[in-house]
């Protein structure tokens, strides 16, 4: 089997781009000692900036040439959504998993030059929140993810709102974020969490965030078939660039099997 490079290397780039950016993000509006603290005292509007920040920061990887390339899915559970909706073979798929964590983990690494401003907040790591099971957590990953991926799913099958689909997540997130990442971080993405785990050493209900966006995405792939949204066709697993698709890379011709 060819492995896709120029693909694997793209995606690769895009997610480690979302985690260096992303999650200092994250770290400046949440460190301790971060002046975010008295610019923006109340945590729940940090919440909100921060997840629209966050979803800005994806969008801009949609539309920029490395999204051209790999369709900037930088996030397994997306990968696995596409997948699943036969808009990539399963061996497509595990190379960009795997391009995946590994810009998740390097990423992650220019955290540690935030030092304890970084460390403060467990460079970004995600674990269920102070009061919350683990079980809670996985019912808030799930439940995000499957709403970030069946509004993906809508936004690019809908004729009139695919080219607007990068613009959907720093709304998307800014709301998620602010409402639920008390319980469970909001992750929506196993690269997202894995990065920084590996980074801070902090493992905690480390399962969760696998087990909830893989469930999310394969029940928003389940309402994407049986439901009213199966109207909205999904002709390429990618989030922009729709057109662009030299080799038929992101269409797979053999029968969806979803």
């Amino acid at each position: 089997m060819k492995i896709p490079w120029r693909q694997m290397l793209s995606e690769f780039v895009g997610t480690a781009a979302l985690m260096a950016v992303g999650l200092s993000i994250v770290i400046f509006d949440f460190g301790a000692g971060s002046p975010m603290l008295d610019w923006l005292p109340g945590a729940a509007a940090r919440r909100l900036l921060t997840g629209f920040l966050f979803g800005a920061v994806g969008a801009t990887i949609a539309v920029s040439a490395v999204g051209k390339v790999s369709g900037a899915h930088i996030n397994p559970a997306v990968t696995l959504a596409f997948w699943a909706r036969g808009k990539m073979r399963a061996g497509n798929a595990a190379f960009y998993v795997l391009a995946q964590l590994a810009g998740g983990l390097t990423g992650a690494l220019p955290l540690l030059a935030w030092g304890r401003l970084g460390q403060s907040v467990n460079f970004a790591a995600t674990a269920p929140g102070s009061g919350y099971t683990a079980a809670e957590a996985l019912a808030g990953e799930a439940l995000t993810t499957f709403i970030m991926v069946a509004l993906l799913f809508f936004f690019i099958g809908h004729r009139r709102l695919r080219a607007w689909t990068p613009l959907l997540f720093p709304f998307l997130y800014a709301v998620m974020v602010w409402l639920e990442a008390p319980v469970s971080g909001t992750s929506t993405n196993p690269a997202r969490s894995f990065g920084p785990a590996i980074v801070s050493g902090v493992w905690s209900a480390w399962w969760v965030y696998w087990v909830g966006p893989f469930l999310g995405a394969a029940a928003a792939v389940a309402a994407h078939r049986f439901t009213w949204l199966r109207r909205f066709e999904i002709k390429v697993a990618k989030v922009y660039h729709f057109d662009h698709d030299p080799h038929g890379f992101f269409r797979r011709n053999t029968p969806s099997h979803a």
